[in-house]
């Protein structure tokens, strides 16, 4: 099945170069990108994301405390789990960004431990071109996340300002 969205770009005859985002064209509502490999989270990356930011909740980084929660080990940081699943999504969805305008409805809806992979999907929810850039657009889109059991543990909507066709500094001819 041919695609329109090239993840690689032509450069000299027989060389390629990888890609990485869509341009703000290529955006349309409804289509859902299933974004991959997935991220086995450890006790690493969540001890390391509270350490950085001086999260001195004690679920996250203190076992002996953690046991006597109700759930019996600790849990995983869910602003890693919300950076984890933004940066999951950036190759395709962000990757020609100027800029995140804002993250809405983010919701924790399953709690997230060391040895959870995850994954991430995001659908399009909405386009329209910028008023005040016109070689830009504006897209949202909603992200999910889901561990290996398939149980969704986080969803959100972002939206991006993003580069339209031959406008970000990939178009450039020696980048």
């Amino acid at each position: 099945m041919d695609t329109p969205l090239s993840a690689y770009r032509e450069i000299a005859p027989r060389r390629y170069r990888e890609t990485s985002g869509l341009y703000y064209e290529d955006f349309e509502p409804g289509d859902t990108f299933e974004h991959r490999p997935g991220r086995t989270i450890t006790d690493v990356d969540n001890i390391w994301m509270t350490l950085l930011t001086l999260n001195v909740q004690p679920v996250h980084f203190d076992a002996a405390y953690a046991a006597k929660t109700e759930w019996k080990k600790m849990l995983v940081d869910s602003t890693f789990t919300l950076a984890l699943l933004t940066g999951m999504s950036v190759r395709t969805v962000s990757a020609k960004v100027v800029a995140n305008l804002g993250w809405d409805k983010v919701k924790a809806t399953h709690p997230v431990f060391a040895g959870d992979t995850l994954y991430a999907e995001s659908t399009v929810l909405f386009k329209r071109e910028s008023k005040s850039r016109p070689t830009q657009g504006i897209v949202t889109v909603s992200t999910r996340g889901v561990n290996q059991d398939g149980k969704e543990v986080m969803s959100f909507e972002r939206t991006m300002l993003i580069y339209k066709r031959g406008q970000s500094p990939e178009a450039a001819a020696n980048y």
